[in-house]
This record gives structure tokens, C-alpha cells and sequence, in this order.
């Protein structure tokens, strides 16, 4: 069924159920480990969704979840304040949607340009691998928790057929969940708060503010929305067999909208989510209805404060087995993103500049310049974006490039 069909209303309502659940895991596993108010994550994904729906007039459908890329500079700008994450989300949000327009306008060719697959595939690595030692400091708080929830997400995604299949994570942190609460490792604080919490009531709202190191920690994410949004534009026109690459532009812009709009009001930047490919390629059924569906359900259930409530109750043992797993795939997306365009990591400038950046991303490489101290993302993503073309140009024109044929190497197969 094409995205412009439409099933029947019992039918739409089924399979947006379904992709409410598929989009519900992740999305509210973000703002638990980030400290973000869940329920307004959630009122913003719904409300995303709708943005890109209308700004990609129901051609690509997709559902907007809170992204993971955004947990790194999240995580490191903890000390600077709420709002002031927030304004980095929002600023990310801003040249996103800028660099939507500039595609629109240009063509595509202007991503391949600017960000190669060698760059691309870097930086993306690099912000999930600096991720590794929260997930073993949360691993190693609640070690026992930890493993079981880990193993049941592993179980459930590598066991598991069709839709359940692709729940590992929901699923996983369910079972850590109970099991957490079976030995008696759930915050009895955590539990009384839900008793307390009512059913009804408003998401949390907060403005930002902006700082310009958390600014520049927080825009390498750009690359990895870039890469998200424009493989999702790719996967449903394969599925869909319909060509969507004048869909690229416009859906970058409606993620950058989507992202400001989160980051203006309290919750975190989104992006388009594989979870839901994984229900449209079972289900066979592309319609853009389920989708507002599902984004009209996780509005709705953004103004339950004691669905909120009951989140903020998942321990540190829980968090820590998801993010085990978690932030190894978004470091080995990286990888898949070099595979995919079939990047040669013998040739020195690929294998040079992401050593480089990715050393100093997974390390963490904190400098102060000026006053203003940058950590490993903003360093190895600068580096890379820089370093890359002025080498390239090096190498073209005072290196073996010179000479075609010397080592035979090539920029990529």
C-alpha cells in the first residue's frame, strides 16, 4: 500500500498502534538517561511527526523519535544547566533546517561534497563510541540488573521474528525492569512519586539559553541527522519503488524544524526512525495515515503526567544494559556507513583523518581555547570536516596523487 493510500479507519488505527510501539522504547529512552521531562520528549515526537508529514506533503512516511546522537553532548553539557542544553539542541535544529534548504535548492550532491562517506561514516563512529564509558559506569552500578537486561534485548533482537523481533530494546527494558523490581533494586522514592503523579496534566515547559562552547559540542550531531534522514528518504523509496530524491531537502528541513521546536520547549531533537521501516517493510503498508496516528498517540499521552512518572522509575542497572548495546550500534553505524559506499581505509587520507578524528572523539580530547573548552566531539568532528578537503588537496596535488596509478590507491572500492 503506497503512502497517499489509506486503509480502512480500524485497520490505519491498528497499524499506527503498531508503530506507536515500535517508536516507544527509544524514544523514551532518551530523555531517561539524558535527565530530559519524558512526557514533553514524547508531546514533541507526535508533534515532529506531524511537522514532517505536512512539510513532505505525506510523500515520506516516517516517524520523528528522539535521537541517540544527541546523548553525547547531552551528557557532557550536564554541568552547564538545562536551558543551555537545550539551546544547543535548538541551534543544531536551525542548521539543519538551513541545510535542507540549501539541498532543496542545490541537489543532493551538496551532502557528498561537503561530508563524504569517509567523514561521514567518522564522526557518526565517533559520537556513539565516546558513549562507552557512561554505559559501563551505569553497567557497573547495577551489575546484575544490568546483565539481565542486556541479554533479553540481545535474546529478543536476535531471536525474535517479525515486529517482535524489532522491539529488543522496549522489551529488554521491560524485563530489567521487573526483574529490578523483583530484587528490590526500583527507587521506592521513584515508586511513591508515581502513586502521587495524576493522570491528567501539562508536560513540562522550559526555555533555553545559549552558550557557545555547549553550541559547538552539540553541532557534529548534524552529521549523523544528515545521514539518518537522508538513508530513511532512500529505504522507503526502495520499498515504496518510488524515486523520492527530490524528498531529501524537505525532509532535512522538517527534522530541523522538528529538532528547534523540541529543543524551544523542553525536549530532545529528533530524527527519522529505523524502528518504523522495520514495521512498514512486515506490514507492507506505506500510508502516511498510520503515521498520524501514531503521532496524535504520543501526543495524547504527552499530557499523562503519571505515564511520566512511571519512566523516571527505570534504574541505573536497566539504563545500563540498554546503553550497552545502544551506543555500540550508533558507534558501528559508522562502520555500516563505510561498507555502504564501500570506503577504502587503505588509502591514507581516509585511514590518516579518521584515526585522527576518532581517537580524539573516543578519548574524549578536552582543550581550552580562549577560555572556551571543547571535548572530544567538537574536536574530532572540526578536525575531520577541516583536515579532510585540505588534505585531499594535498594529496592531489603534492602527493602520490600526482602520479595515477603509483599505489593505485582510490578514495573508495
Amino acid at each position: 500500500m503506497a503512502p497517499d493510500e489509506r486503509l480502512n479507519w480500524p485497520r490505519t488505527i491498528g497499524i499506527g498502534m503498531q508503530h506507536v510501539i515500535a517508536m516507544f522504547g527509544s524514544t523514551l529512552l532518551v530523555p531517561t538517561i539524558t535527565g530530559f521531562p519524558v512526557t514533553t520528549t514524547l508531546l514533541f515526537s507526535g508533534v515532529g511527526t506531524m511537522v514532517f508529514l505536512l512539510m513532505t506533503r505525506n510523500r515520506v512516511p516516517s516517524y520523528l523519535g528522539s535521537s541517540f546522537a544527541f546523548i553525547a553532548p547531552l551528557t557532557a553539557t550536564q554541568a552547564d544547566g538545562f536551558a543551555v542544553q537545550l539551546g544547543g539542541i535548538i541551534v543544531v535544529g536551525l542548521v539543519l533546517f538551513g541545510i535542507g534548504l540549501l539541498v532543496t535548492v542545490v541537489g543532493r550532491g551538496i551532502i557528498d561534497a561537503v561530508m563524504p562517506p569517509a567523514v561521514t561514516g567518522a564522526v557518526v563512529a565517533m559520537i556513539g563510541l565516546n558513549l562507552a564509558p557512561s554505559a559501563t559506569g551505569n553497567f557497573q552500578e547495577q551489575p546484575l540488573v544490568a546483565a539481565v537486561t542486556m541479554v533479553a534485548i540481545l535474546v529478543v533482537s536476535i531471536g525474535g521474528r517479525g515486529v517482535f523481533g524489532r522491539l529488543g530494546i522496549l522489551v529488554g527494558v521491560l524485563v530489567g525492569w521487573v526483574f529490578a523490581a523483583l530484587t528490590g533494586a526500583v527507587d521506592s522514592d521513584a515508586l511513591d512519586r508515581v502513586s502521587r503523579a495524576s493522570w491528567v496534566g501539562l508536560p513540562e515547559f522550559h526555555h533555553p539559553t545559549f552558550q557557545l562552547d555547549a553550541l559547538l559540542l552539540t553541532l557534529p550531531v548534524i552529521i549523523v541527522l544528515i545521514a539518518e534522514n537522508v538513508g530513511h528518504v532512500k529505504a522507503v523509496a526502495g520499498m515504496t519503488g518510488r524515486n523520492l530524491d527530490d524528498q531529501a531537502g524537505p525532509a532535512l528541513m522538517a527534522d530541523g524544524v522538528a529538532t528547534a521546536l523540541a529543543g524551544g520547549f523542553g525536549g530532545s531533537g529528533t530524527t527519522t526512525y529505523a524502528e518504523n521501516i522495520g514495521v512498514m517493510a512486515s506490514s507492507r503498508v506505506y500510508s502516511t495515515a498510520a503515521y498520524w496516528v501514531a503521532a496524535l498517540t504520543a501526543a495524547v499521552l504527552a499530557f499523562v503526567p503519571k505515564f511520566g512518572a512511571v519512566i523516571q522509575t527505570i534504574p541505573t542497572g536497566v539504563l545500563g544494559g540498554a546503553a550497552m548495546v545502544l551506543y555500540g550500534m550508533i558507534g558501528l553505524l559508522g562502520v555500516k556507513i563505510w561498507q555502504e559506499n564501500r570506503v577504502n581505509l587503505s588509502h591514507p587520507l581516509n585511514l590518516t583523518t579518521a584515526a585522527v578524528a576518532m581517537i580524539a572523539g573516543i578519548g574524549n580530547l578536552t582543550l581550552t581555547v580562549g577560555g572556551l573548552e571543547l571535548e572530544g566531539i567538537a574536536w574530532g568532528s572540526v578536525g575531520i570536516l577541516v583536515g579532510y578537503p585540505l588534505l585531499k588537496w594535498l594529496y592531489e596535488h603534492l602527493g602520490e596523487g600526482r602520479d595515477t596509478g603509483v599505489r593505485g590507491y582510490t578514495l573508495d572500492r
